[in-house]
């Protein structure tokens, strides 16, 4: 049930008090944790079906629950995105190739509170494009973060990714976005990371919601497979996406899906 202290804003986007951002850490942290507990599996000859399977069980280990097993129909406990594929990638039988990168997103549920983090991984050498889509993609949401605050609109936060990402030759998705959550999964706004500045509703205090850019080395379209989930790049290009949960505070933003070892970037610590 939503929490009858919170209040809703003329958009339509719910406004949390400062209580509860120690839910949504608990809940940012538990995501967070189990993306870092799986980065020793991410290796060629492992499969997508084994991670994903290895997830679930860390989601019921810690007496929490799986976003996404059942929403929609939608049956696994993360999203495992491969090279030119976008997002909802589903895990499968497929095995890991030296040199493939890889999203995986998760979303538990924590005493009601929805933590919603993905972020990309490496098996085996890493190509030099690939290393630097990576960068960009990361960089991107941490600017992202950045212009989140206090005043500014959501069109800054979309404005700031996409000028960098296009300022580095890459191209910005523009199919999907980020989105409010909290007590709920998906909840206004739709988070655009590509827009234009000043305009867009004006961040408040209280609000929470993702932030999660999916960069393309080529171009921004996309399609949706006969599965009816998996979006890919139409012109097979490599794609990336690093997604955090984040709430707005007094004078910035609290991110609270941090990794706790410090493994959010699969090629340093972040």
């Amino acid at each position: 049930m939503d929490d009858l202290r919170t209040t809703l804003t003329k958009d339509g986007i719910r406004l949390y008090a400062p209580e509860d951002f120690a839910g949504m850490h608990a809940a940012g942290r538990l995501a967070a944790d189990i993306l870092d507990r799986i980065a020793p599996m991410i290796e060629p000859g492992q499969t997508t079906g084994a991670i994903d399977d290895a997830i679930r069980g860390m989601i019921e280990d810690a007496g929490a629950t799986s976003a996404t097993i059942g929403y929609k129909g939608y049956q696994h406990a993360s999203c495992i995105s491969l090279n030119h594929v976008v997002c909802h990638g589903i895990p499968g039988d497929k095995k890991l190739k030296d040199g493939d990168i890889l999203n995986v997103d998760v979303t538990v549920i924590v005493d009601g509170w929805y933590g919603d983090t993905s972020r990309m991984y490496v098996a085996g050498k890493l190509s030099r494009k690939a290393e630097r889509l990576v960068q960009i993609t990361h960089d991107a949401l941490m600017i992202g973060i950045e212009a989140a605050r206090p005043g500014k609109t959501f069109g800054d936060i979309g404005h700031a990714i996409q000028t960098f990402v296009e300022g580095h030759r890459m191209s910005v998705v523009r199919d999907f976005c980020g989105h409010g959550l909290g007590r709920v999964f998906h909840a206004p706004p739709n988070v655009l990371h590509y827009g234009r500045a000043g305009v867009g509703p004006v961040l408040e205090e209280g609000m929470f919601f993702t932030i999660e850019p999916m960069v393309n080395l080529g171009r921004p379209e996309t399609k949706v497979l006969a599965d009816d989930w998996t979006a890919v790049t139409r012109d097979k290009s490599l794609s990336a996406q690093f997604e955090h949960s984040i709430g707005i505070t007094a004078d910035g933003a609290e991110i609270f899906t941090l990794s706790p070892g410090g493994l959010f970037h699969p090629t340093r610590p972040a």
